[in-house]
């Protein structure tokens, strides 16, 4: 009964860790990393999706907008099993498709709409914070296992 409760709960169920760069360069094609599973029972994975997320702020205070943009994606499919304190190790490449915005795009026109571009990002509190999020689908478990990690992207 008690294992049922755990395992609905997702307690002593697989754990994830993403193992990626810090700081990419936009004109990257990919991001490269490793995924590493662990669990504490053995558990089956059936598939693993790894998402990069942009989260756009704008404004300041009560006028500020957040959205948040999937840039990219990539499902893999597995049935993997998982031992009691076995940890596996999946590469991947996630490929990068970054969306610019009217004034990213203006600002790479030349050197002065670059600099004007800045100053009008700055003055308007635009900000951009990117994250990668693994989520892996257990067989076992009512709950899928899921991590994420910030990452700069320059």
């Amino acid at each position: 009964m008690i294992k049922k409760i755990k395992d609905i709960l997702g307690i002593e169920g697989v754990k994830l860790e993403l193992i990626i760069p810090e700081q990419i360069k936009t004109e990257q094609d990919y991001l490269e990393g490793r995924l590493l599973l662990s669990s504490q029972s053995p558990k089956t994975i059936t598939g693993i999706t790894i998402k990069l997320i942009e989260k756009y702020q704008r404004g300041r205070k009560e006028e500020a907008l957040i959205n948040e943009y999937l840039l990219s994606s990539m499902n893999i499919d597995v049935n993997l099993s998982l031992d009691k304190d076995n940890t596996e190790d999946l590469k991947f490449k996630l490929p990068l498709s970054l969306l610019l915005s009217e004034m990213d795009q203006f600002g790479k026109k030349n050197f002065i709409a670059g600099s004007l571009a800045s100053i009008a990002k700055k003055l308007k509190n635009v900000k951009s914070y990117y994250r990668v999020e693994a989520i892996a689908e257990v067989k076992e478990s009512a709950l899928d296992a899921l991590t994420k990690k910030p990452i700069e992207i320059t």
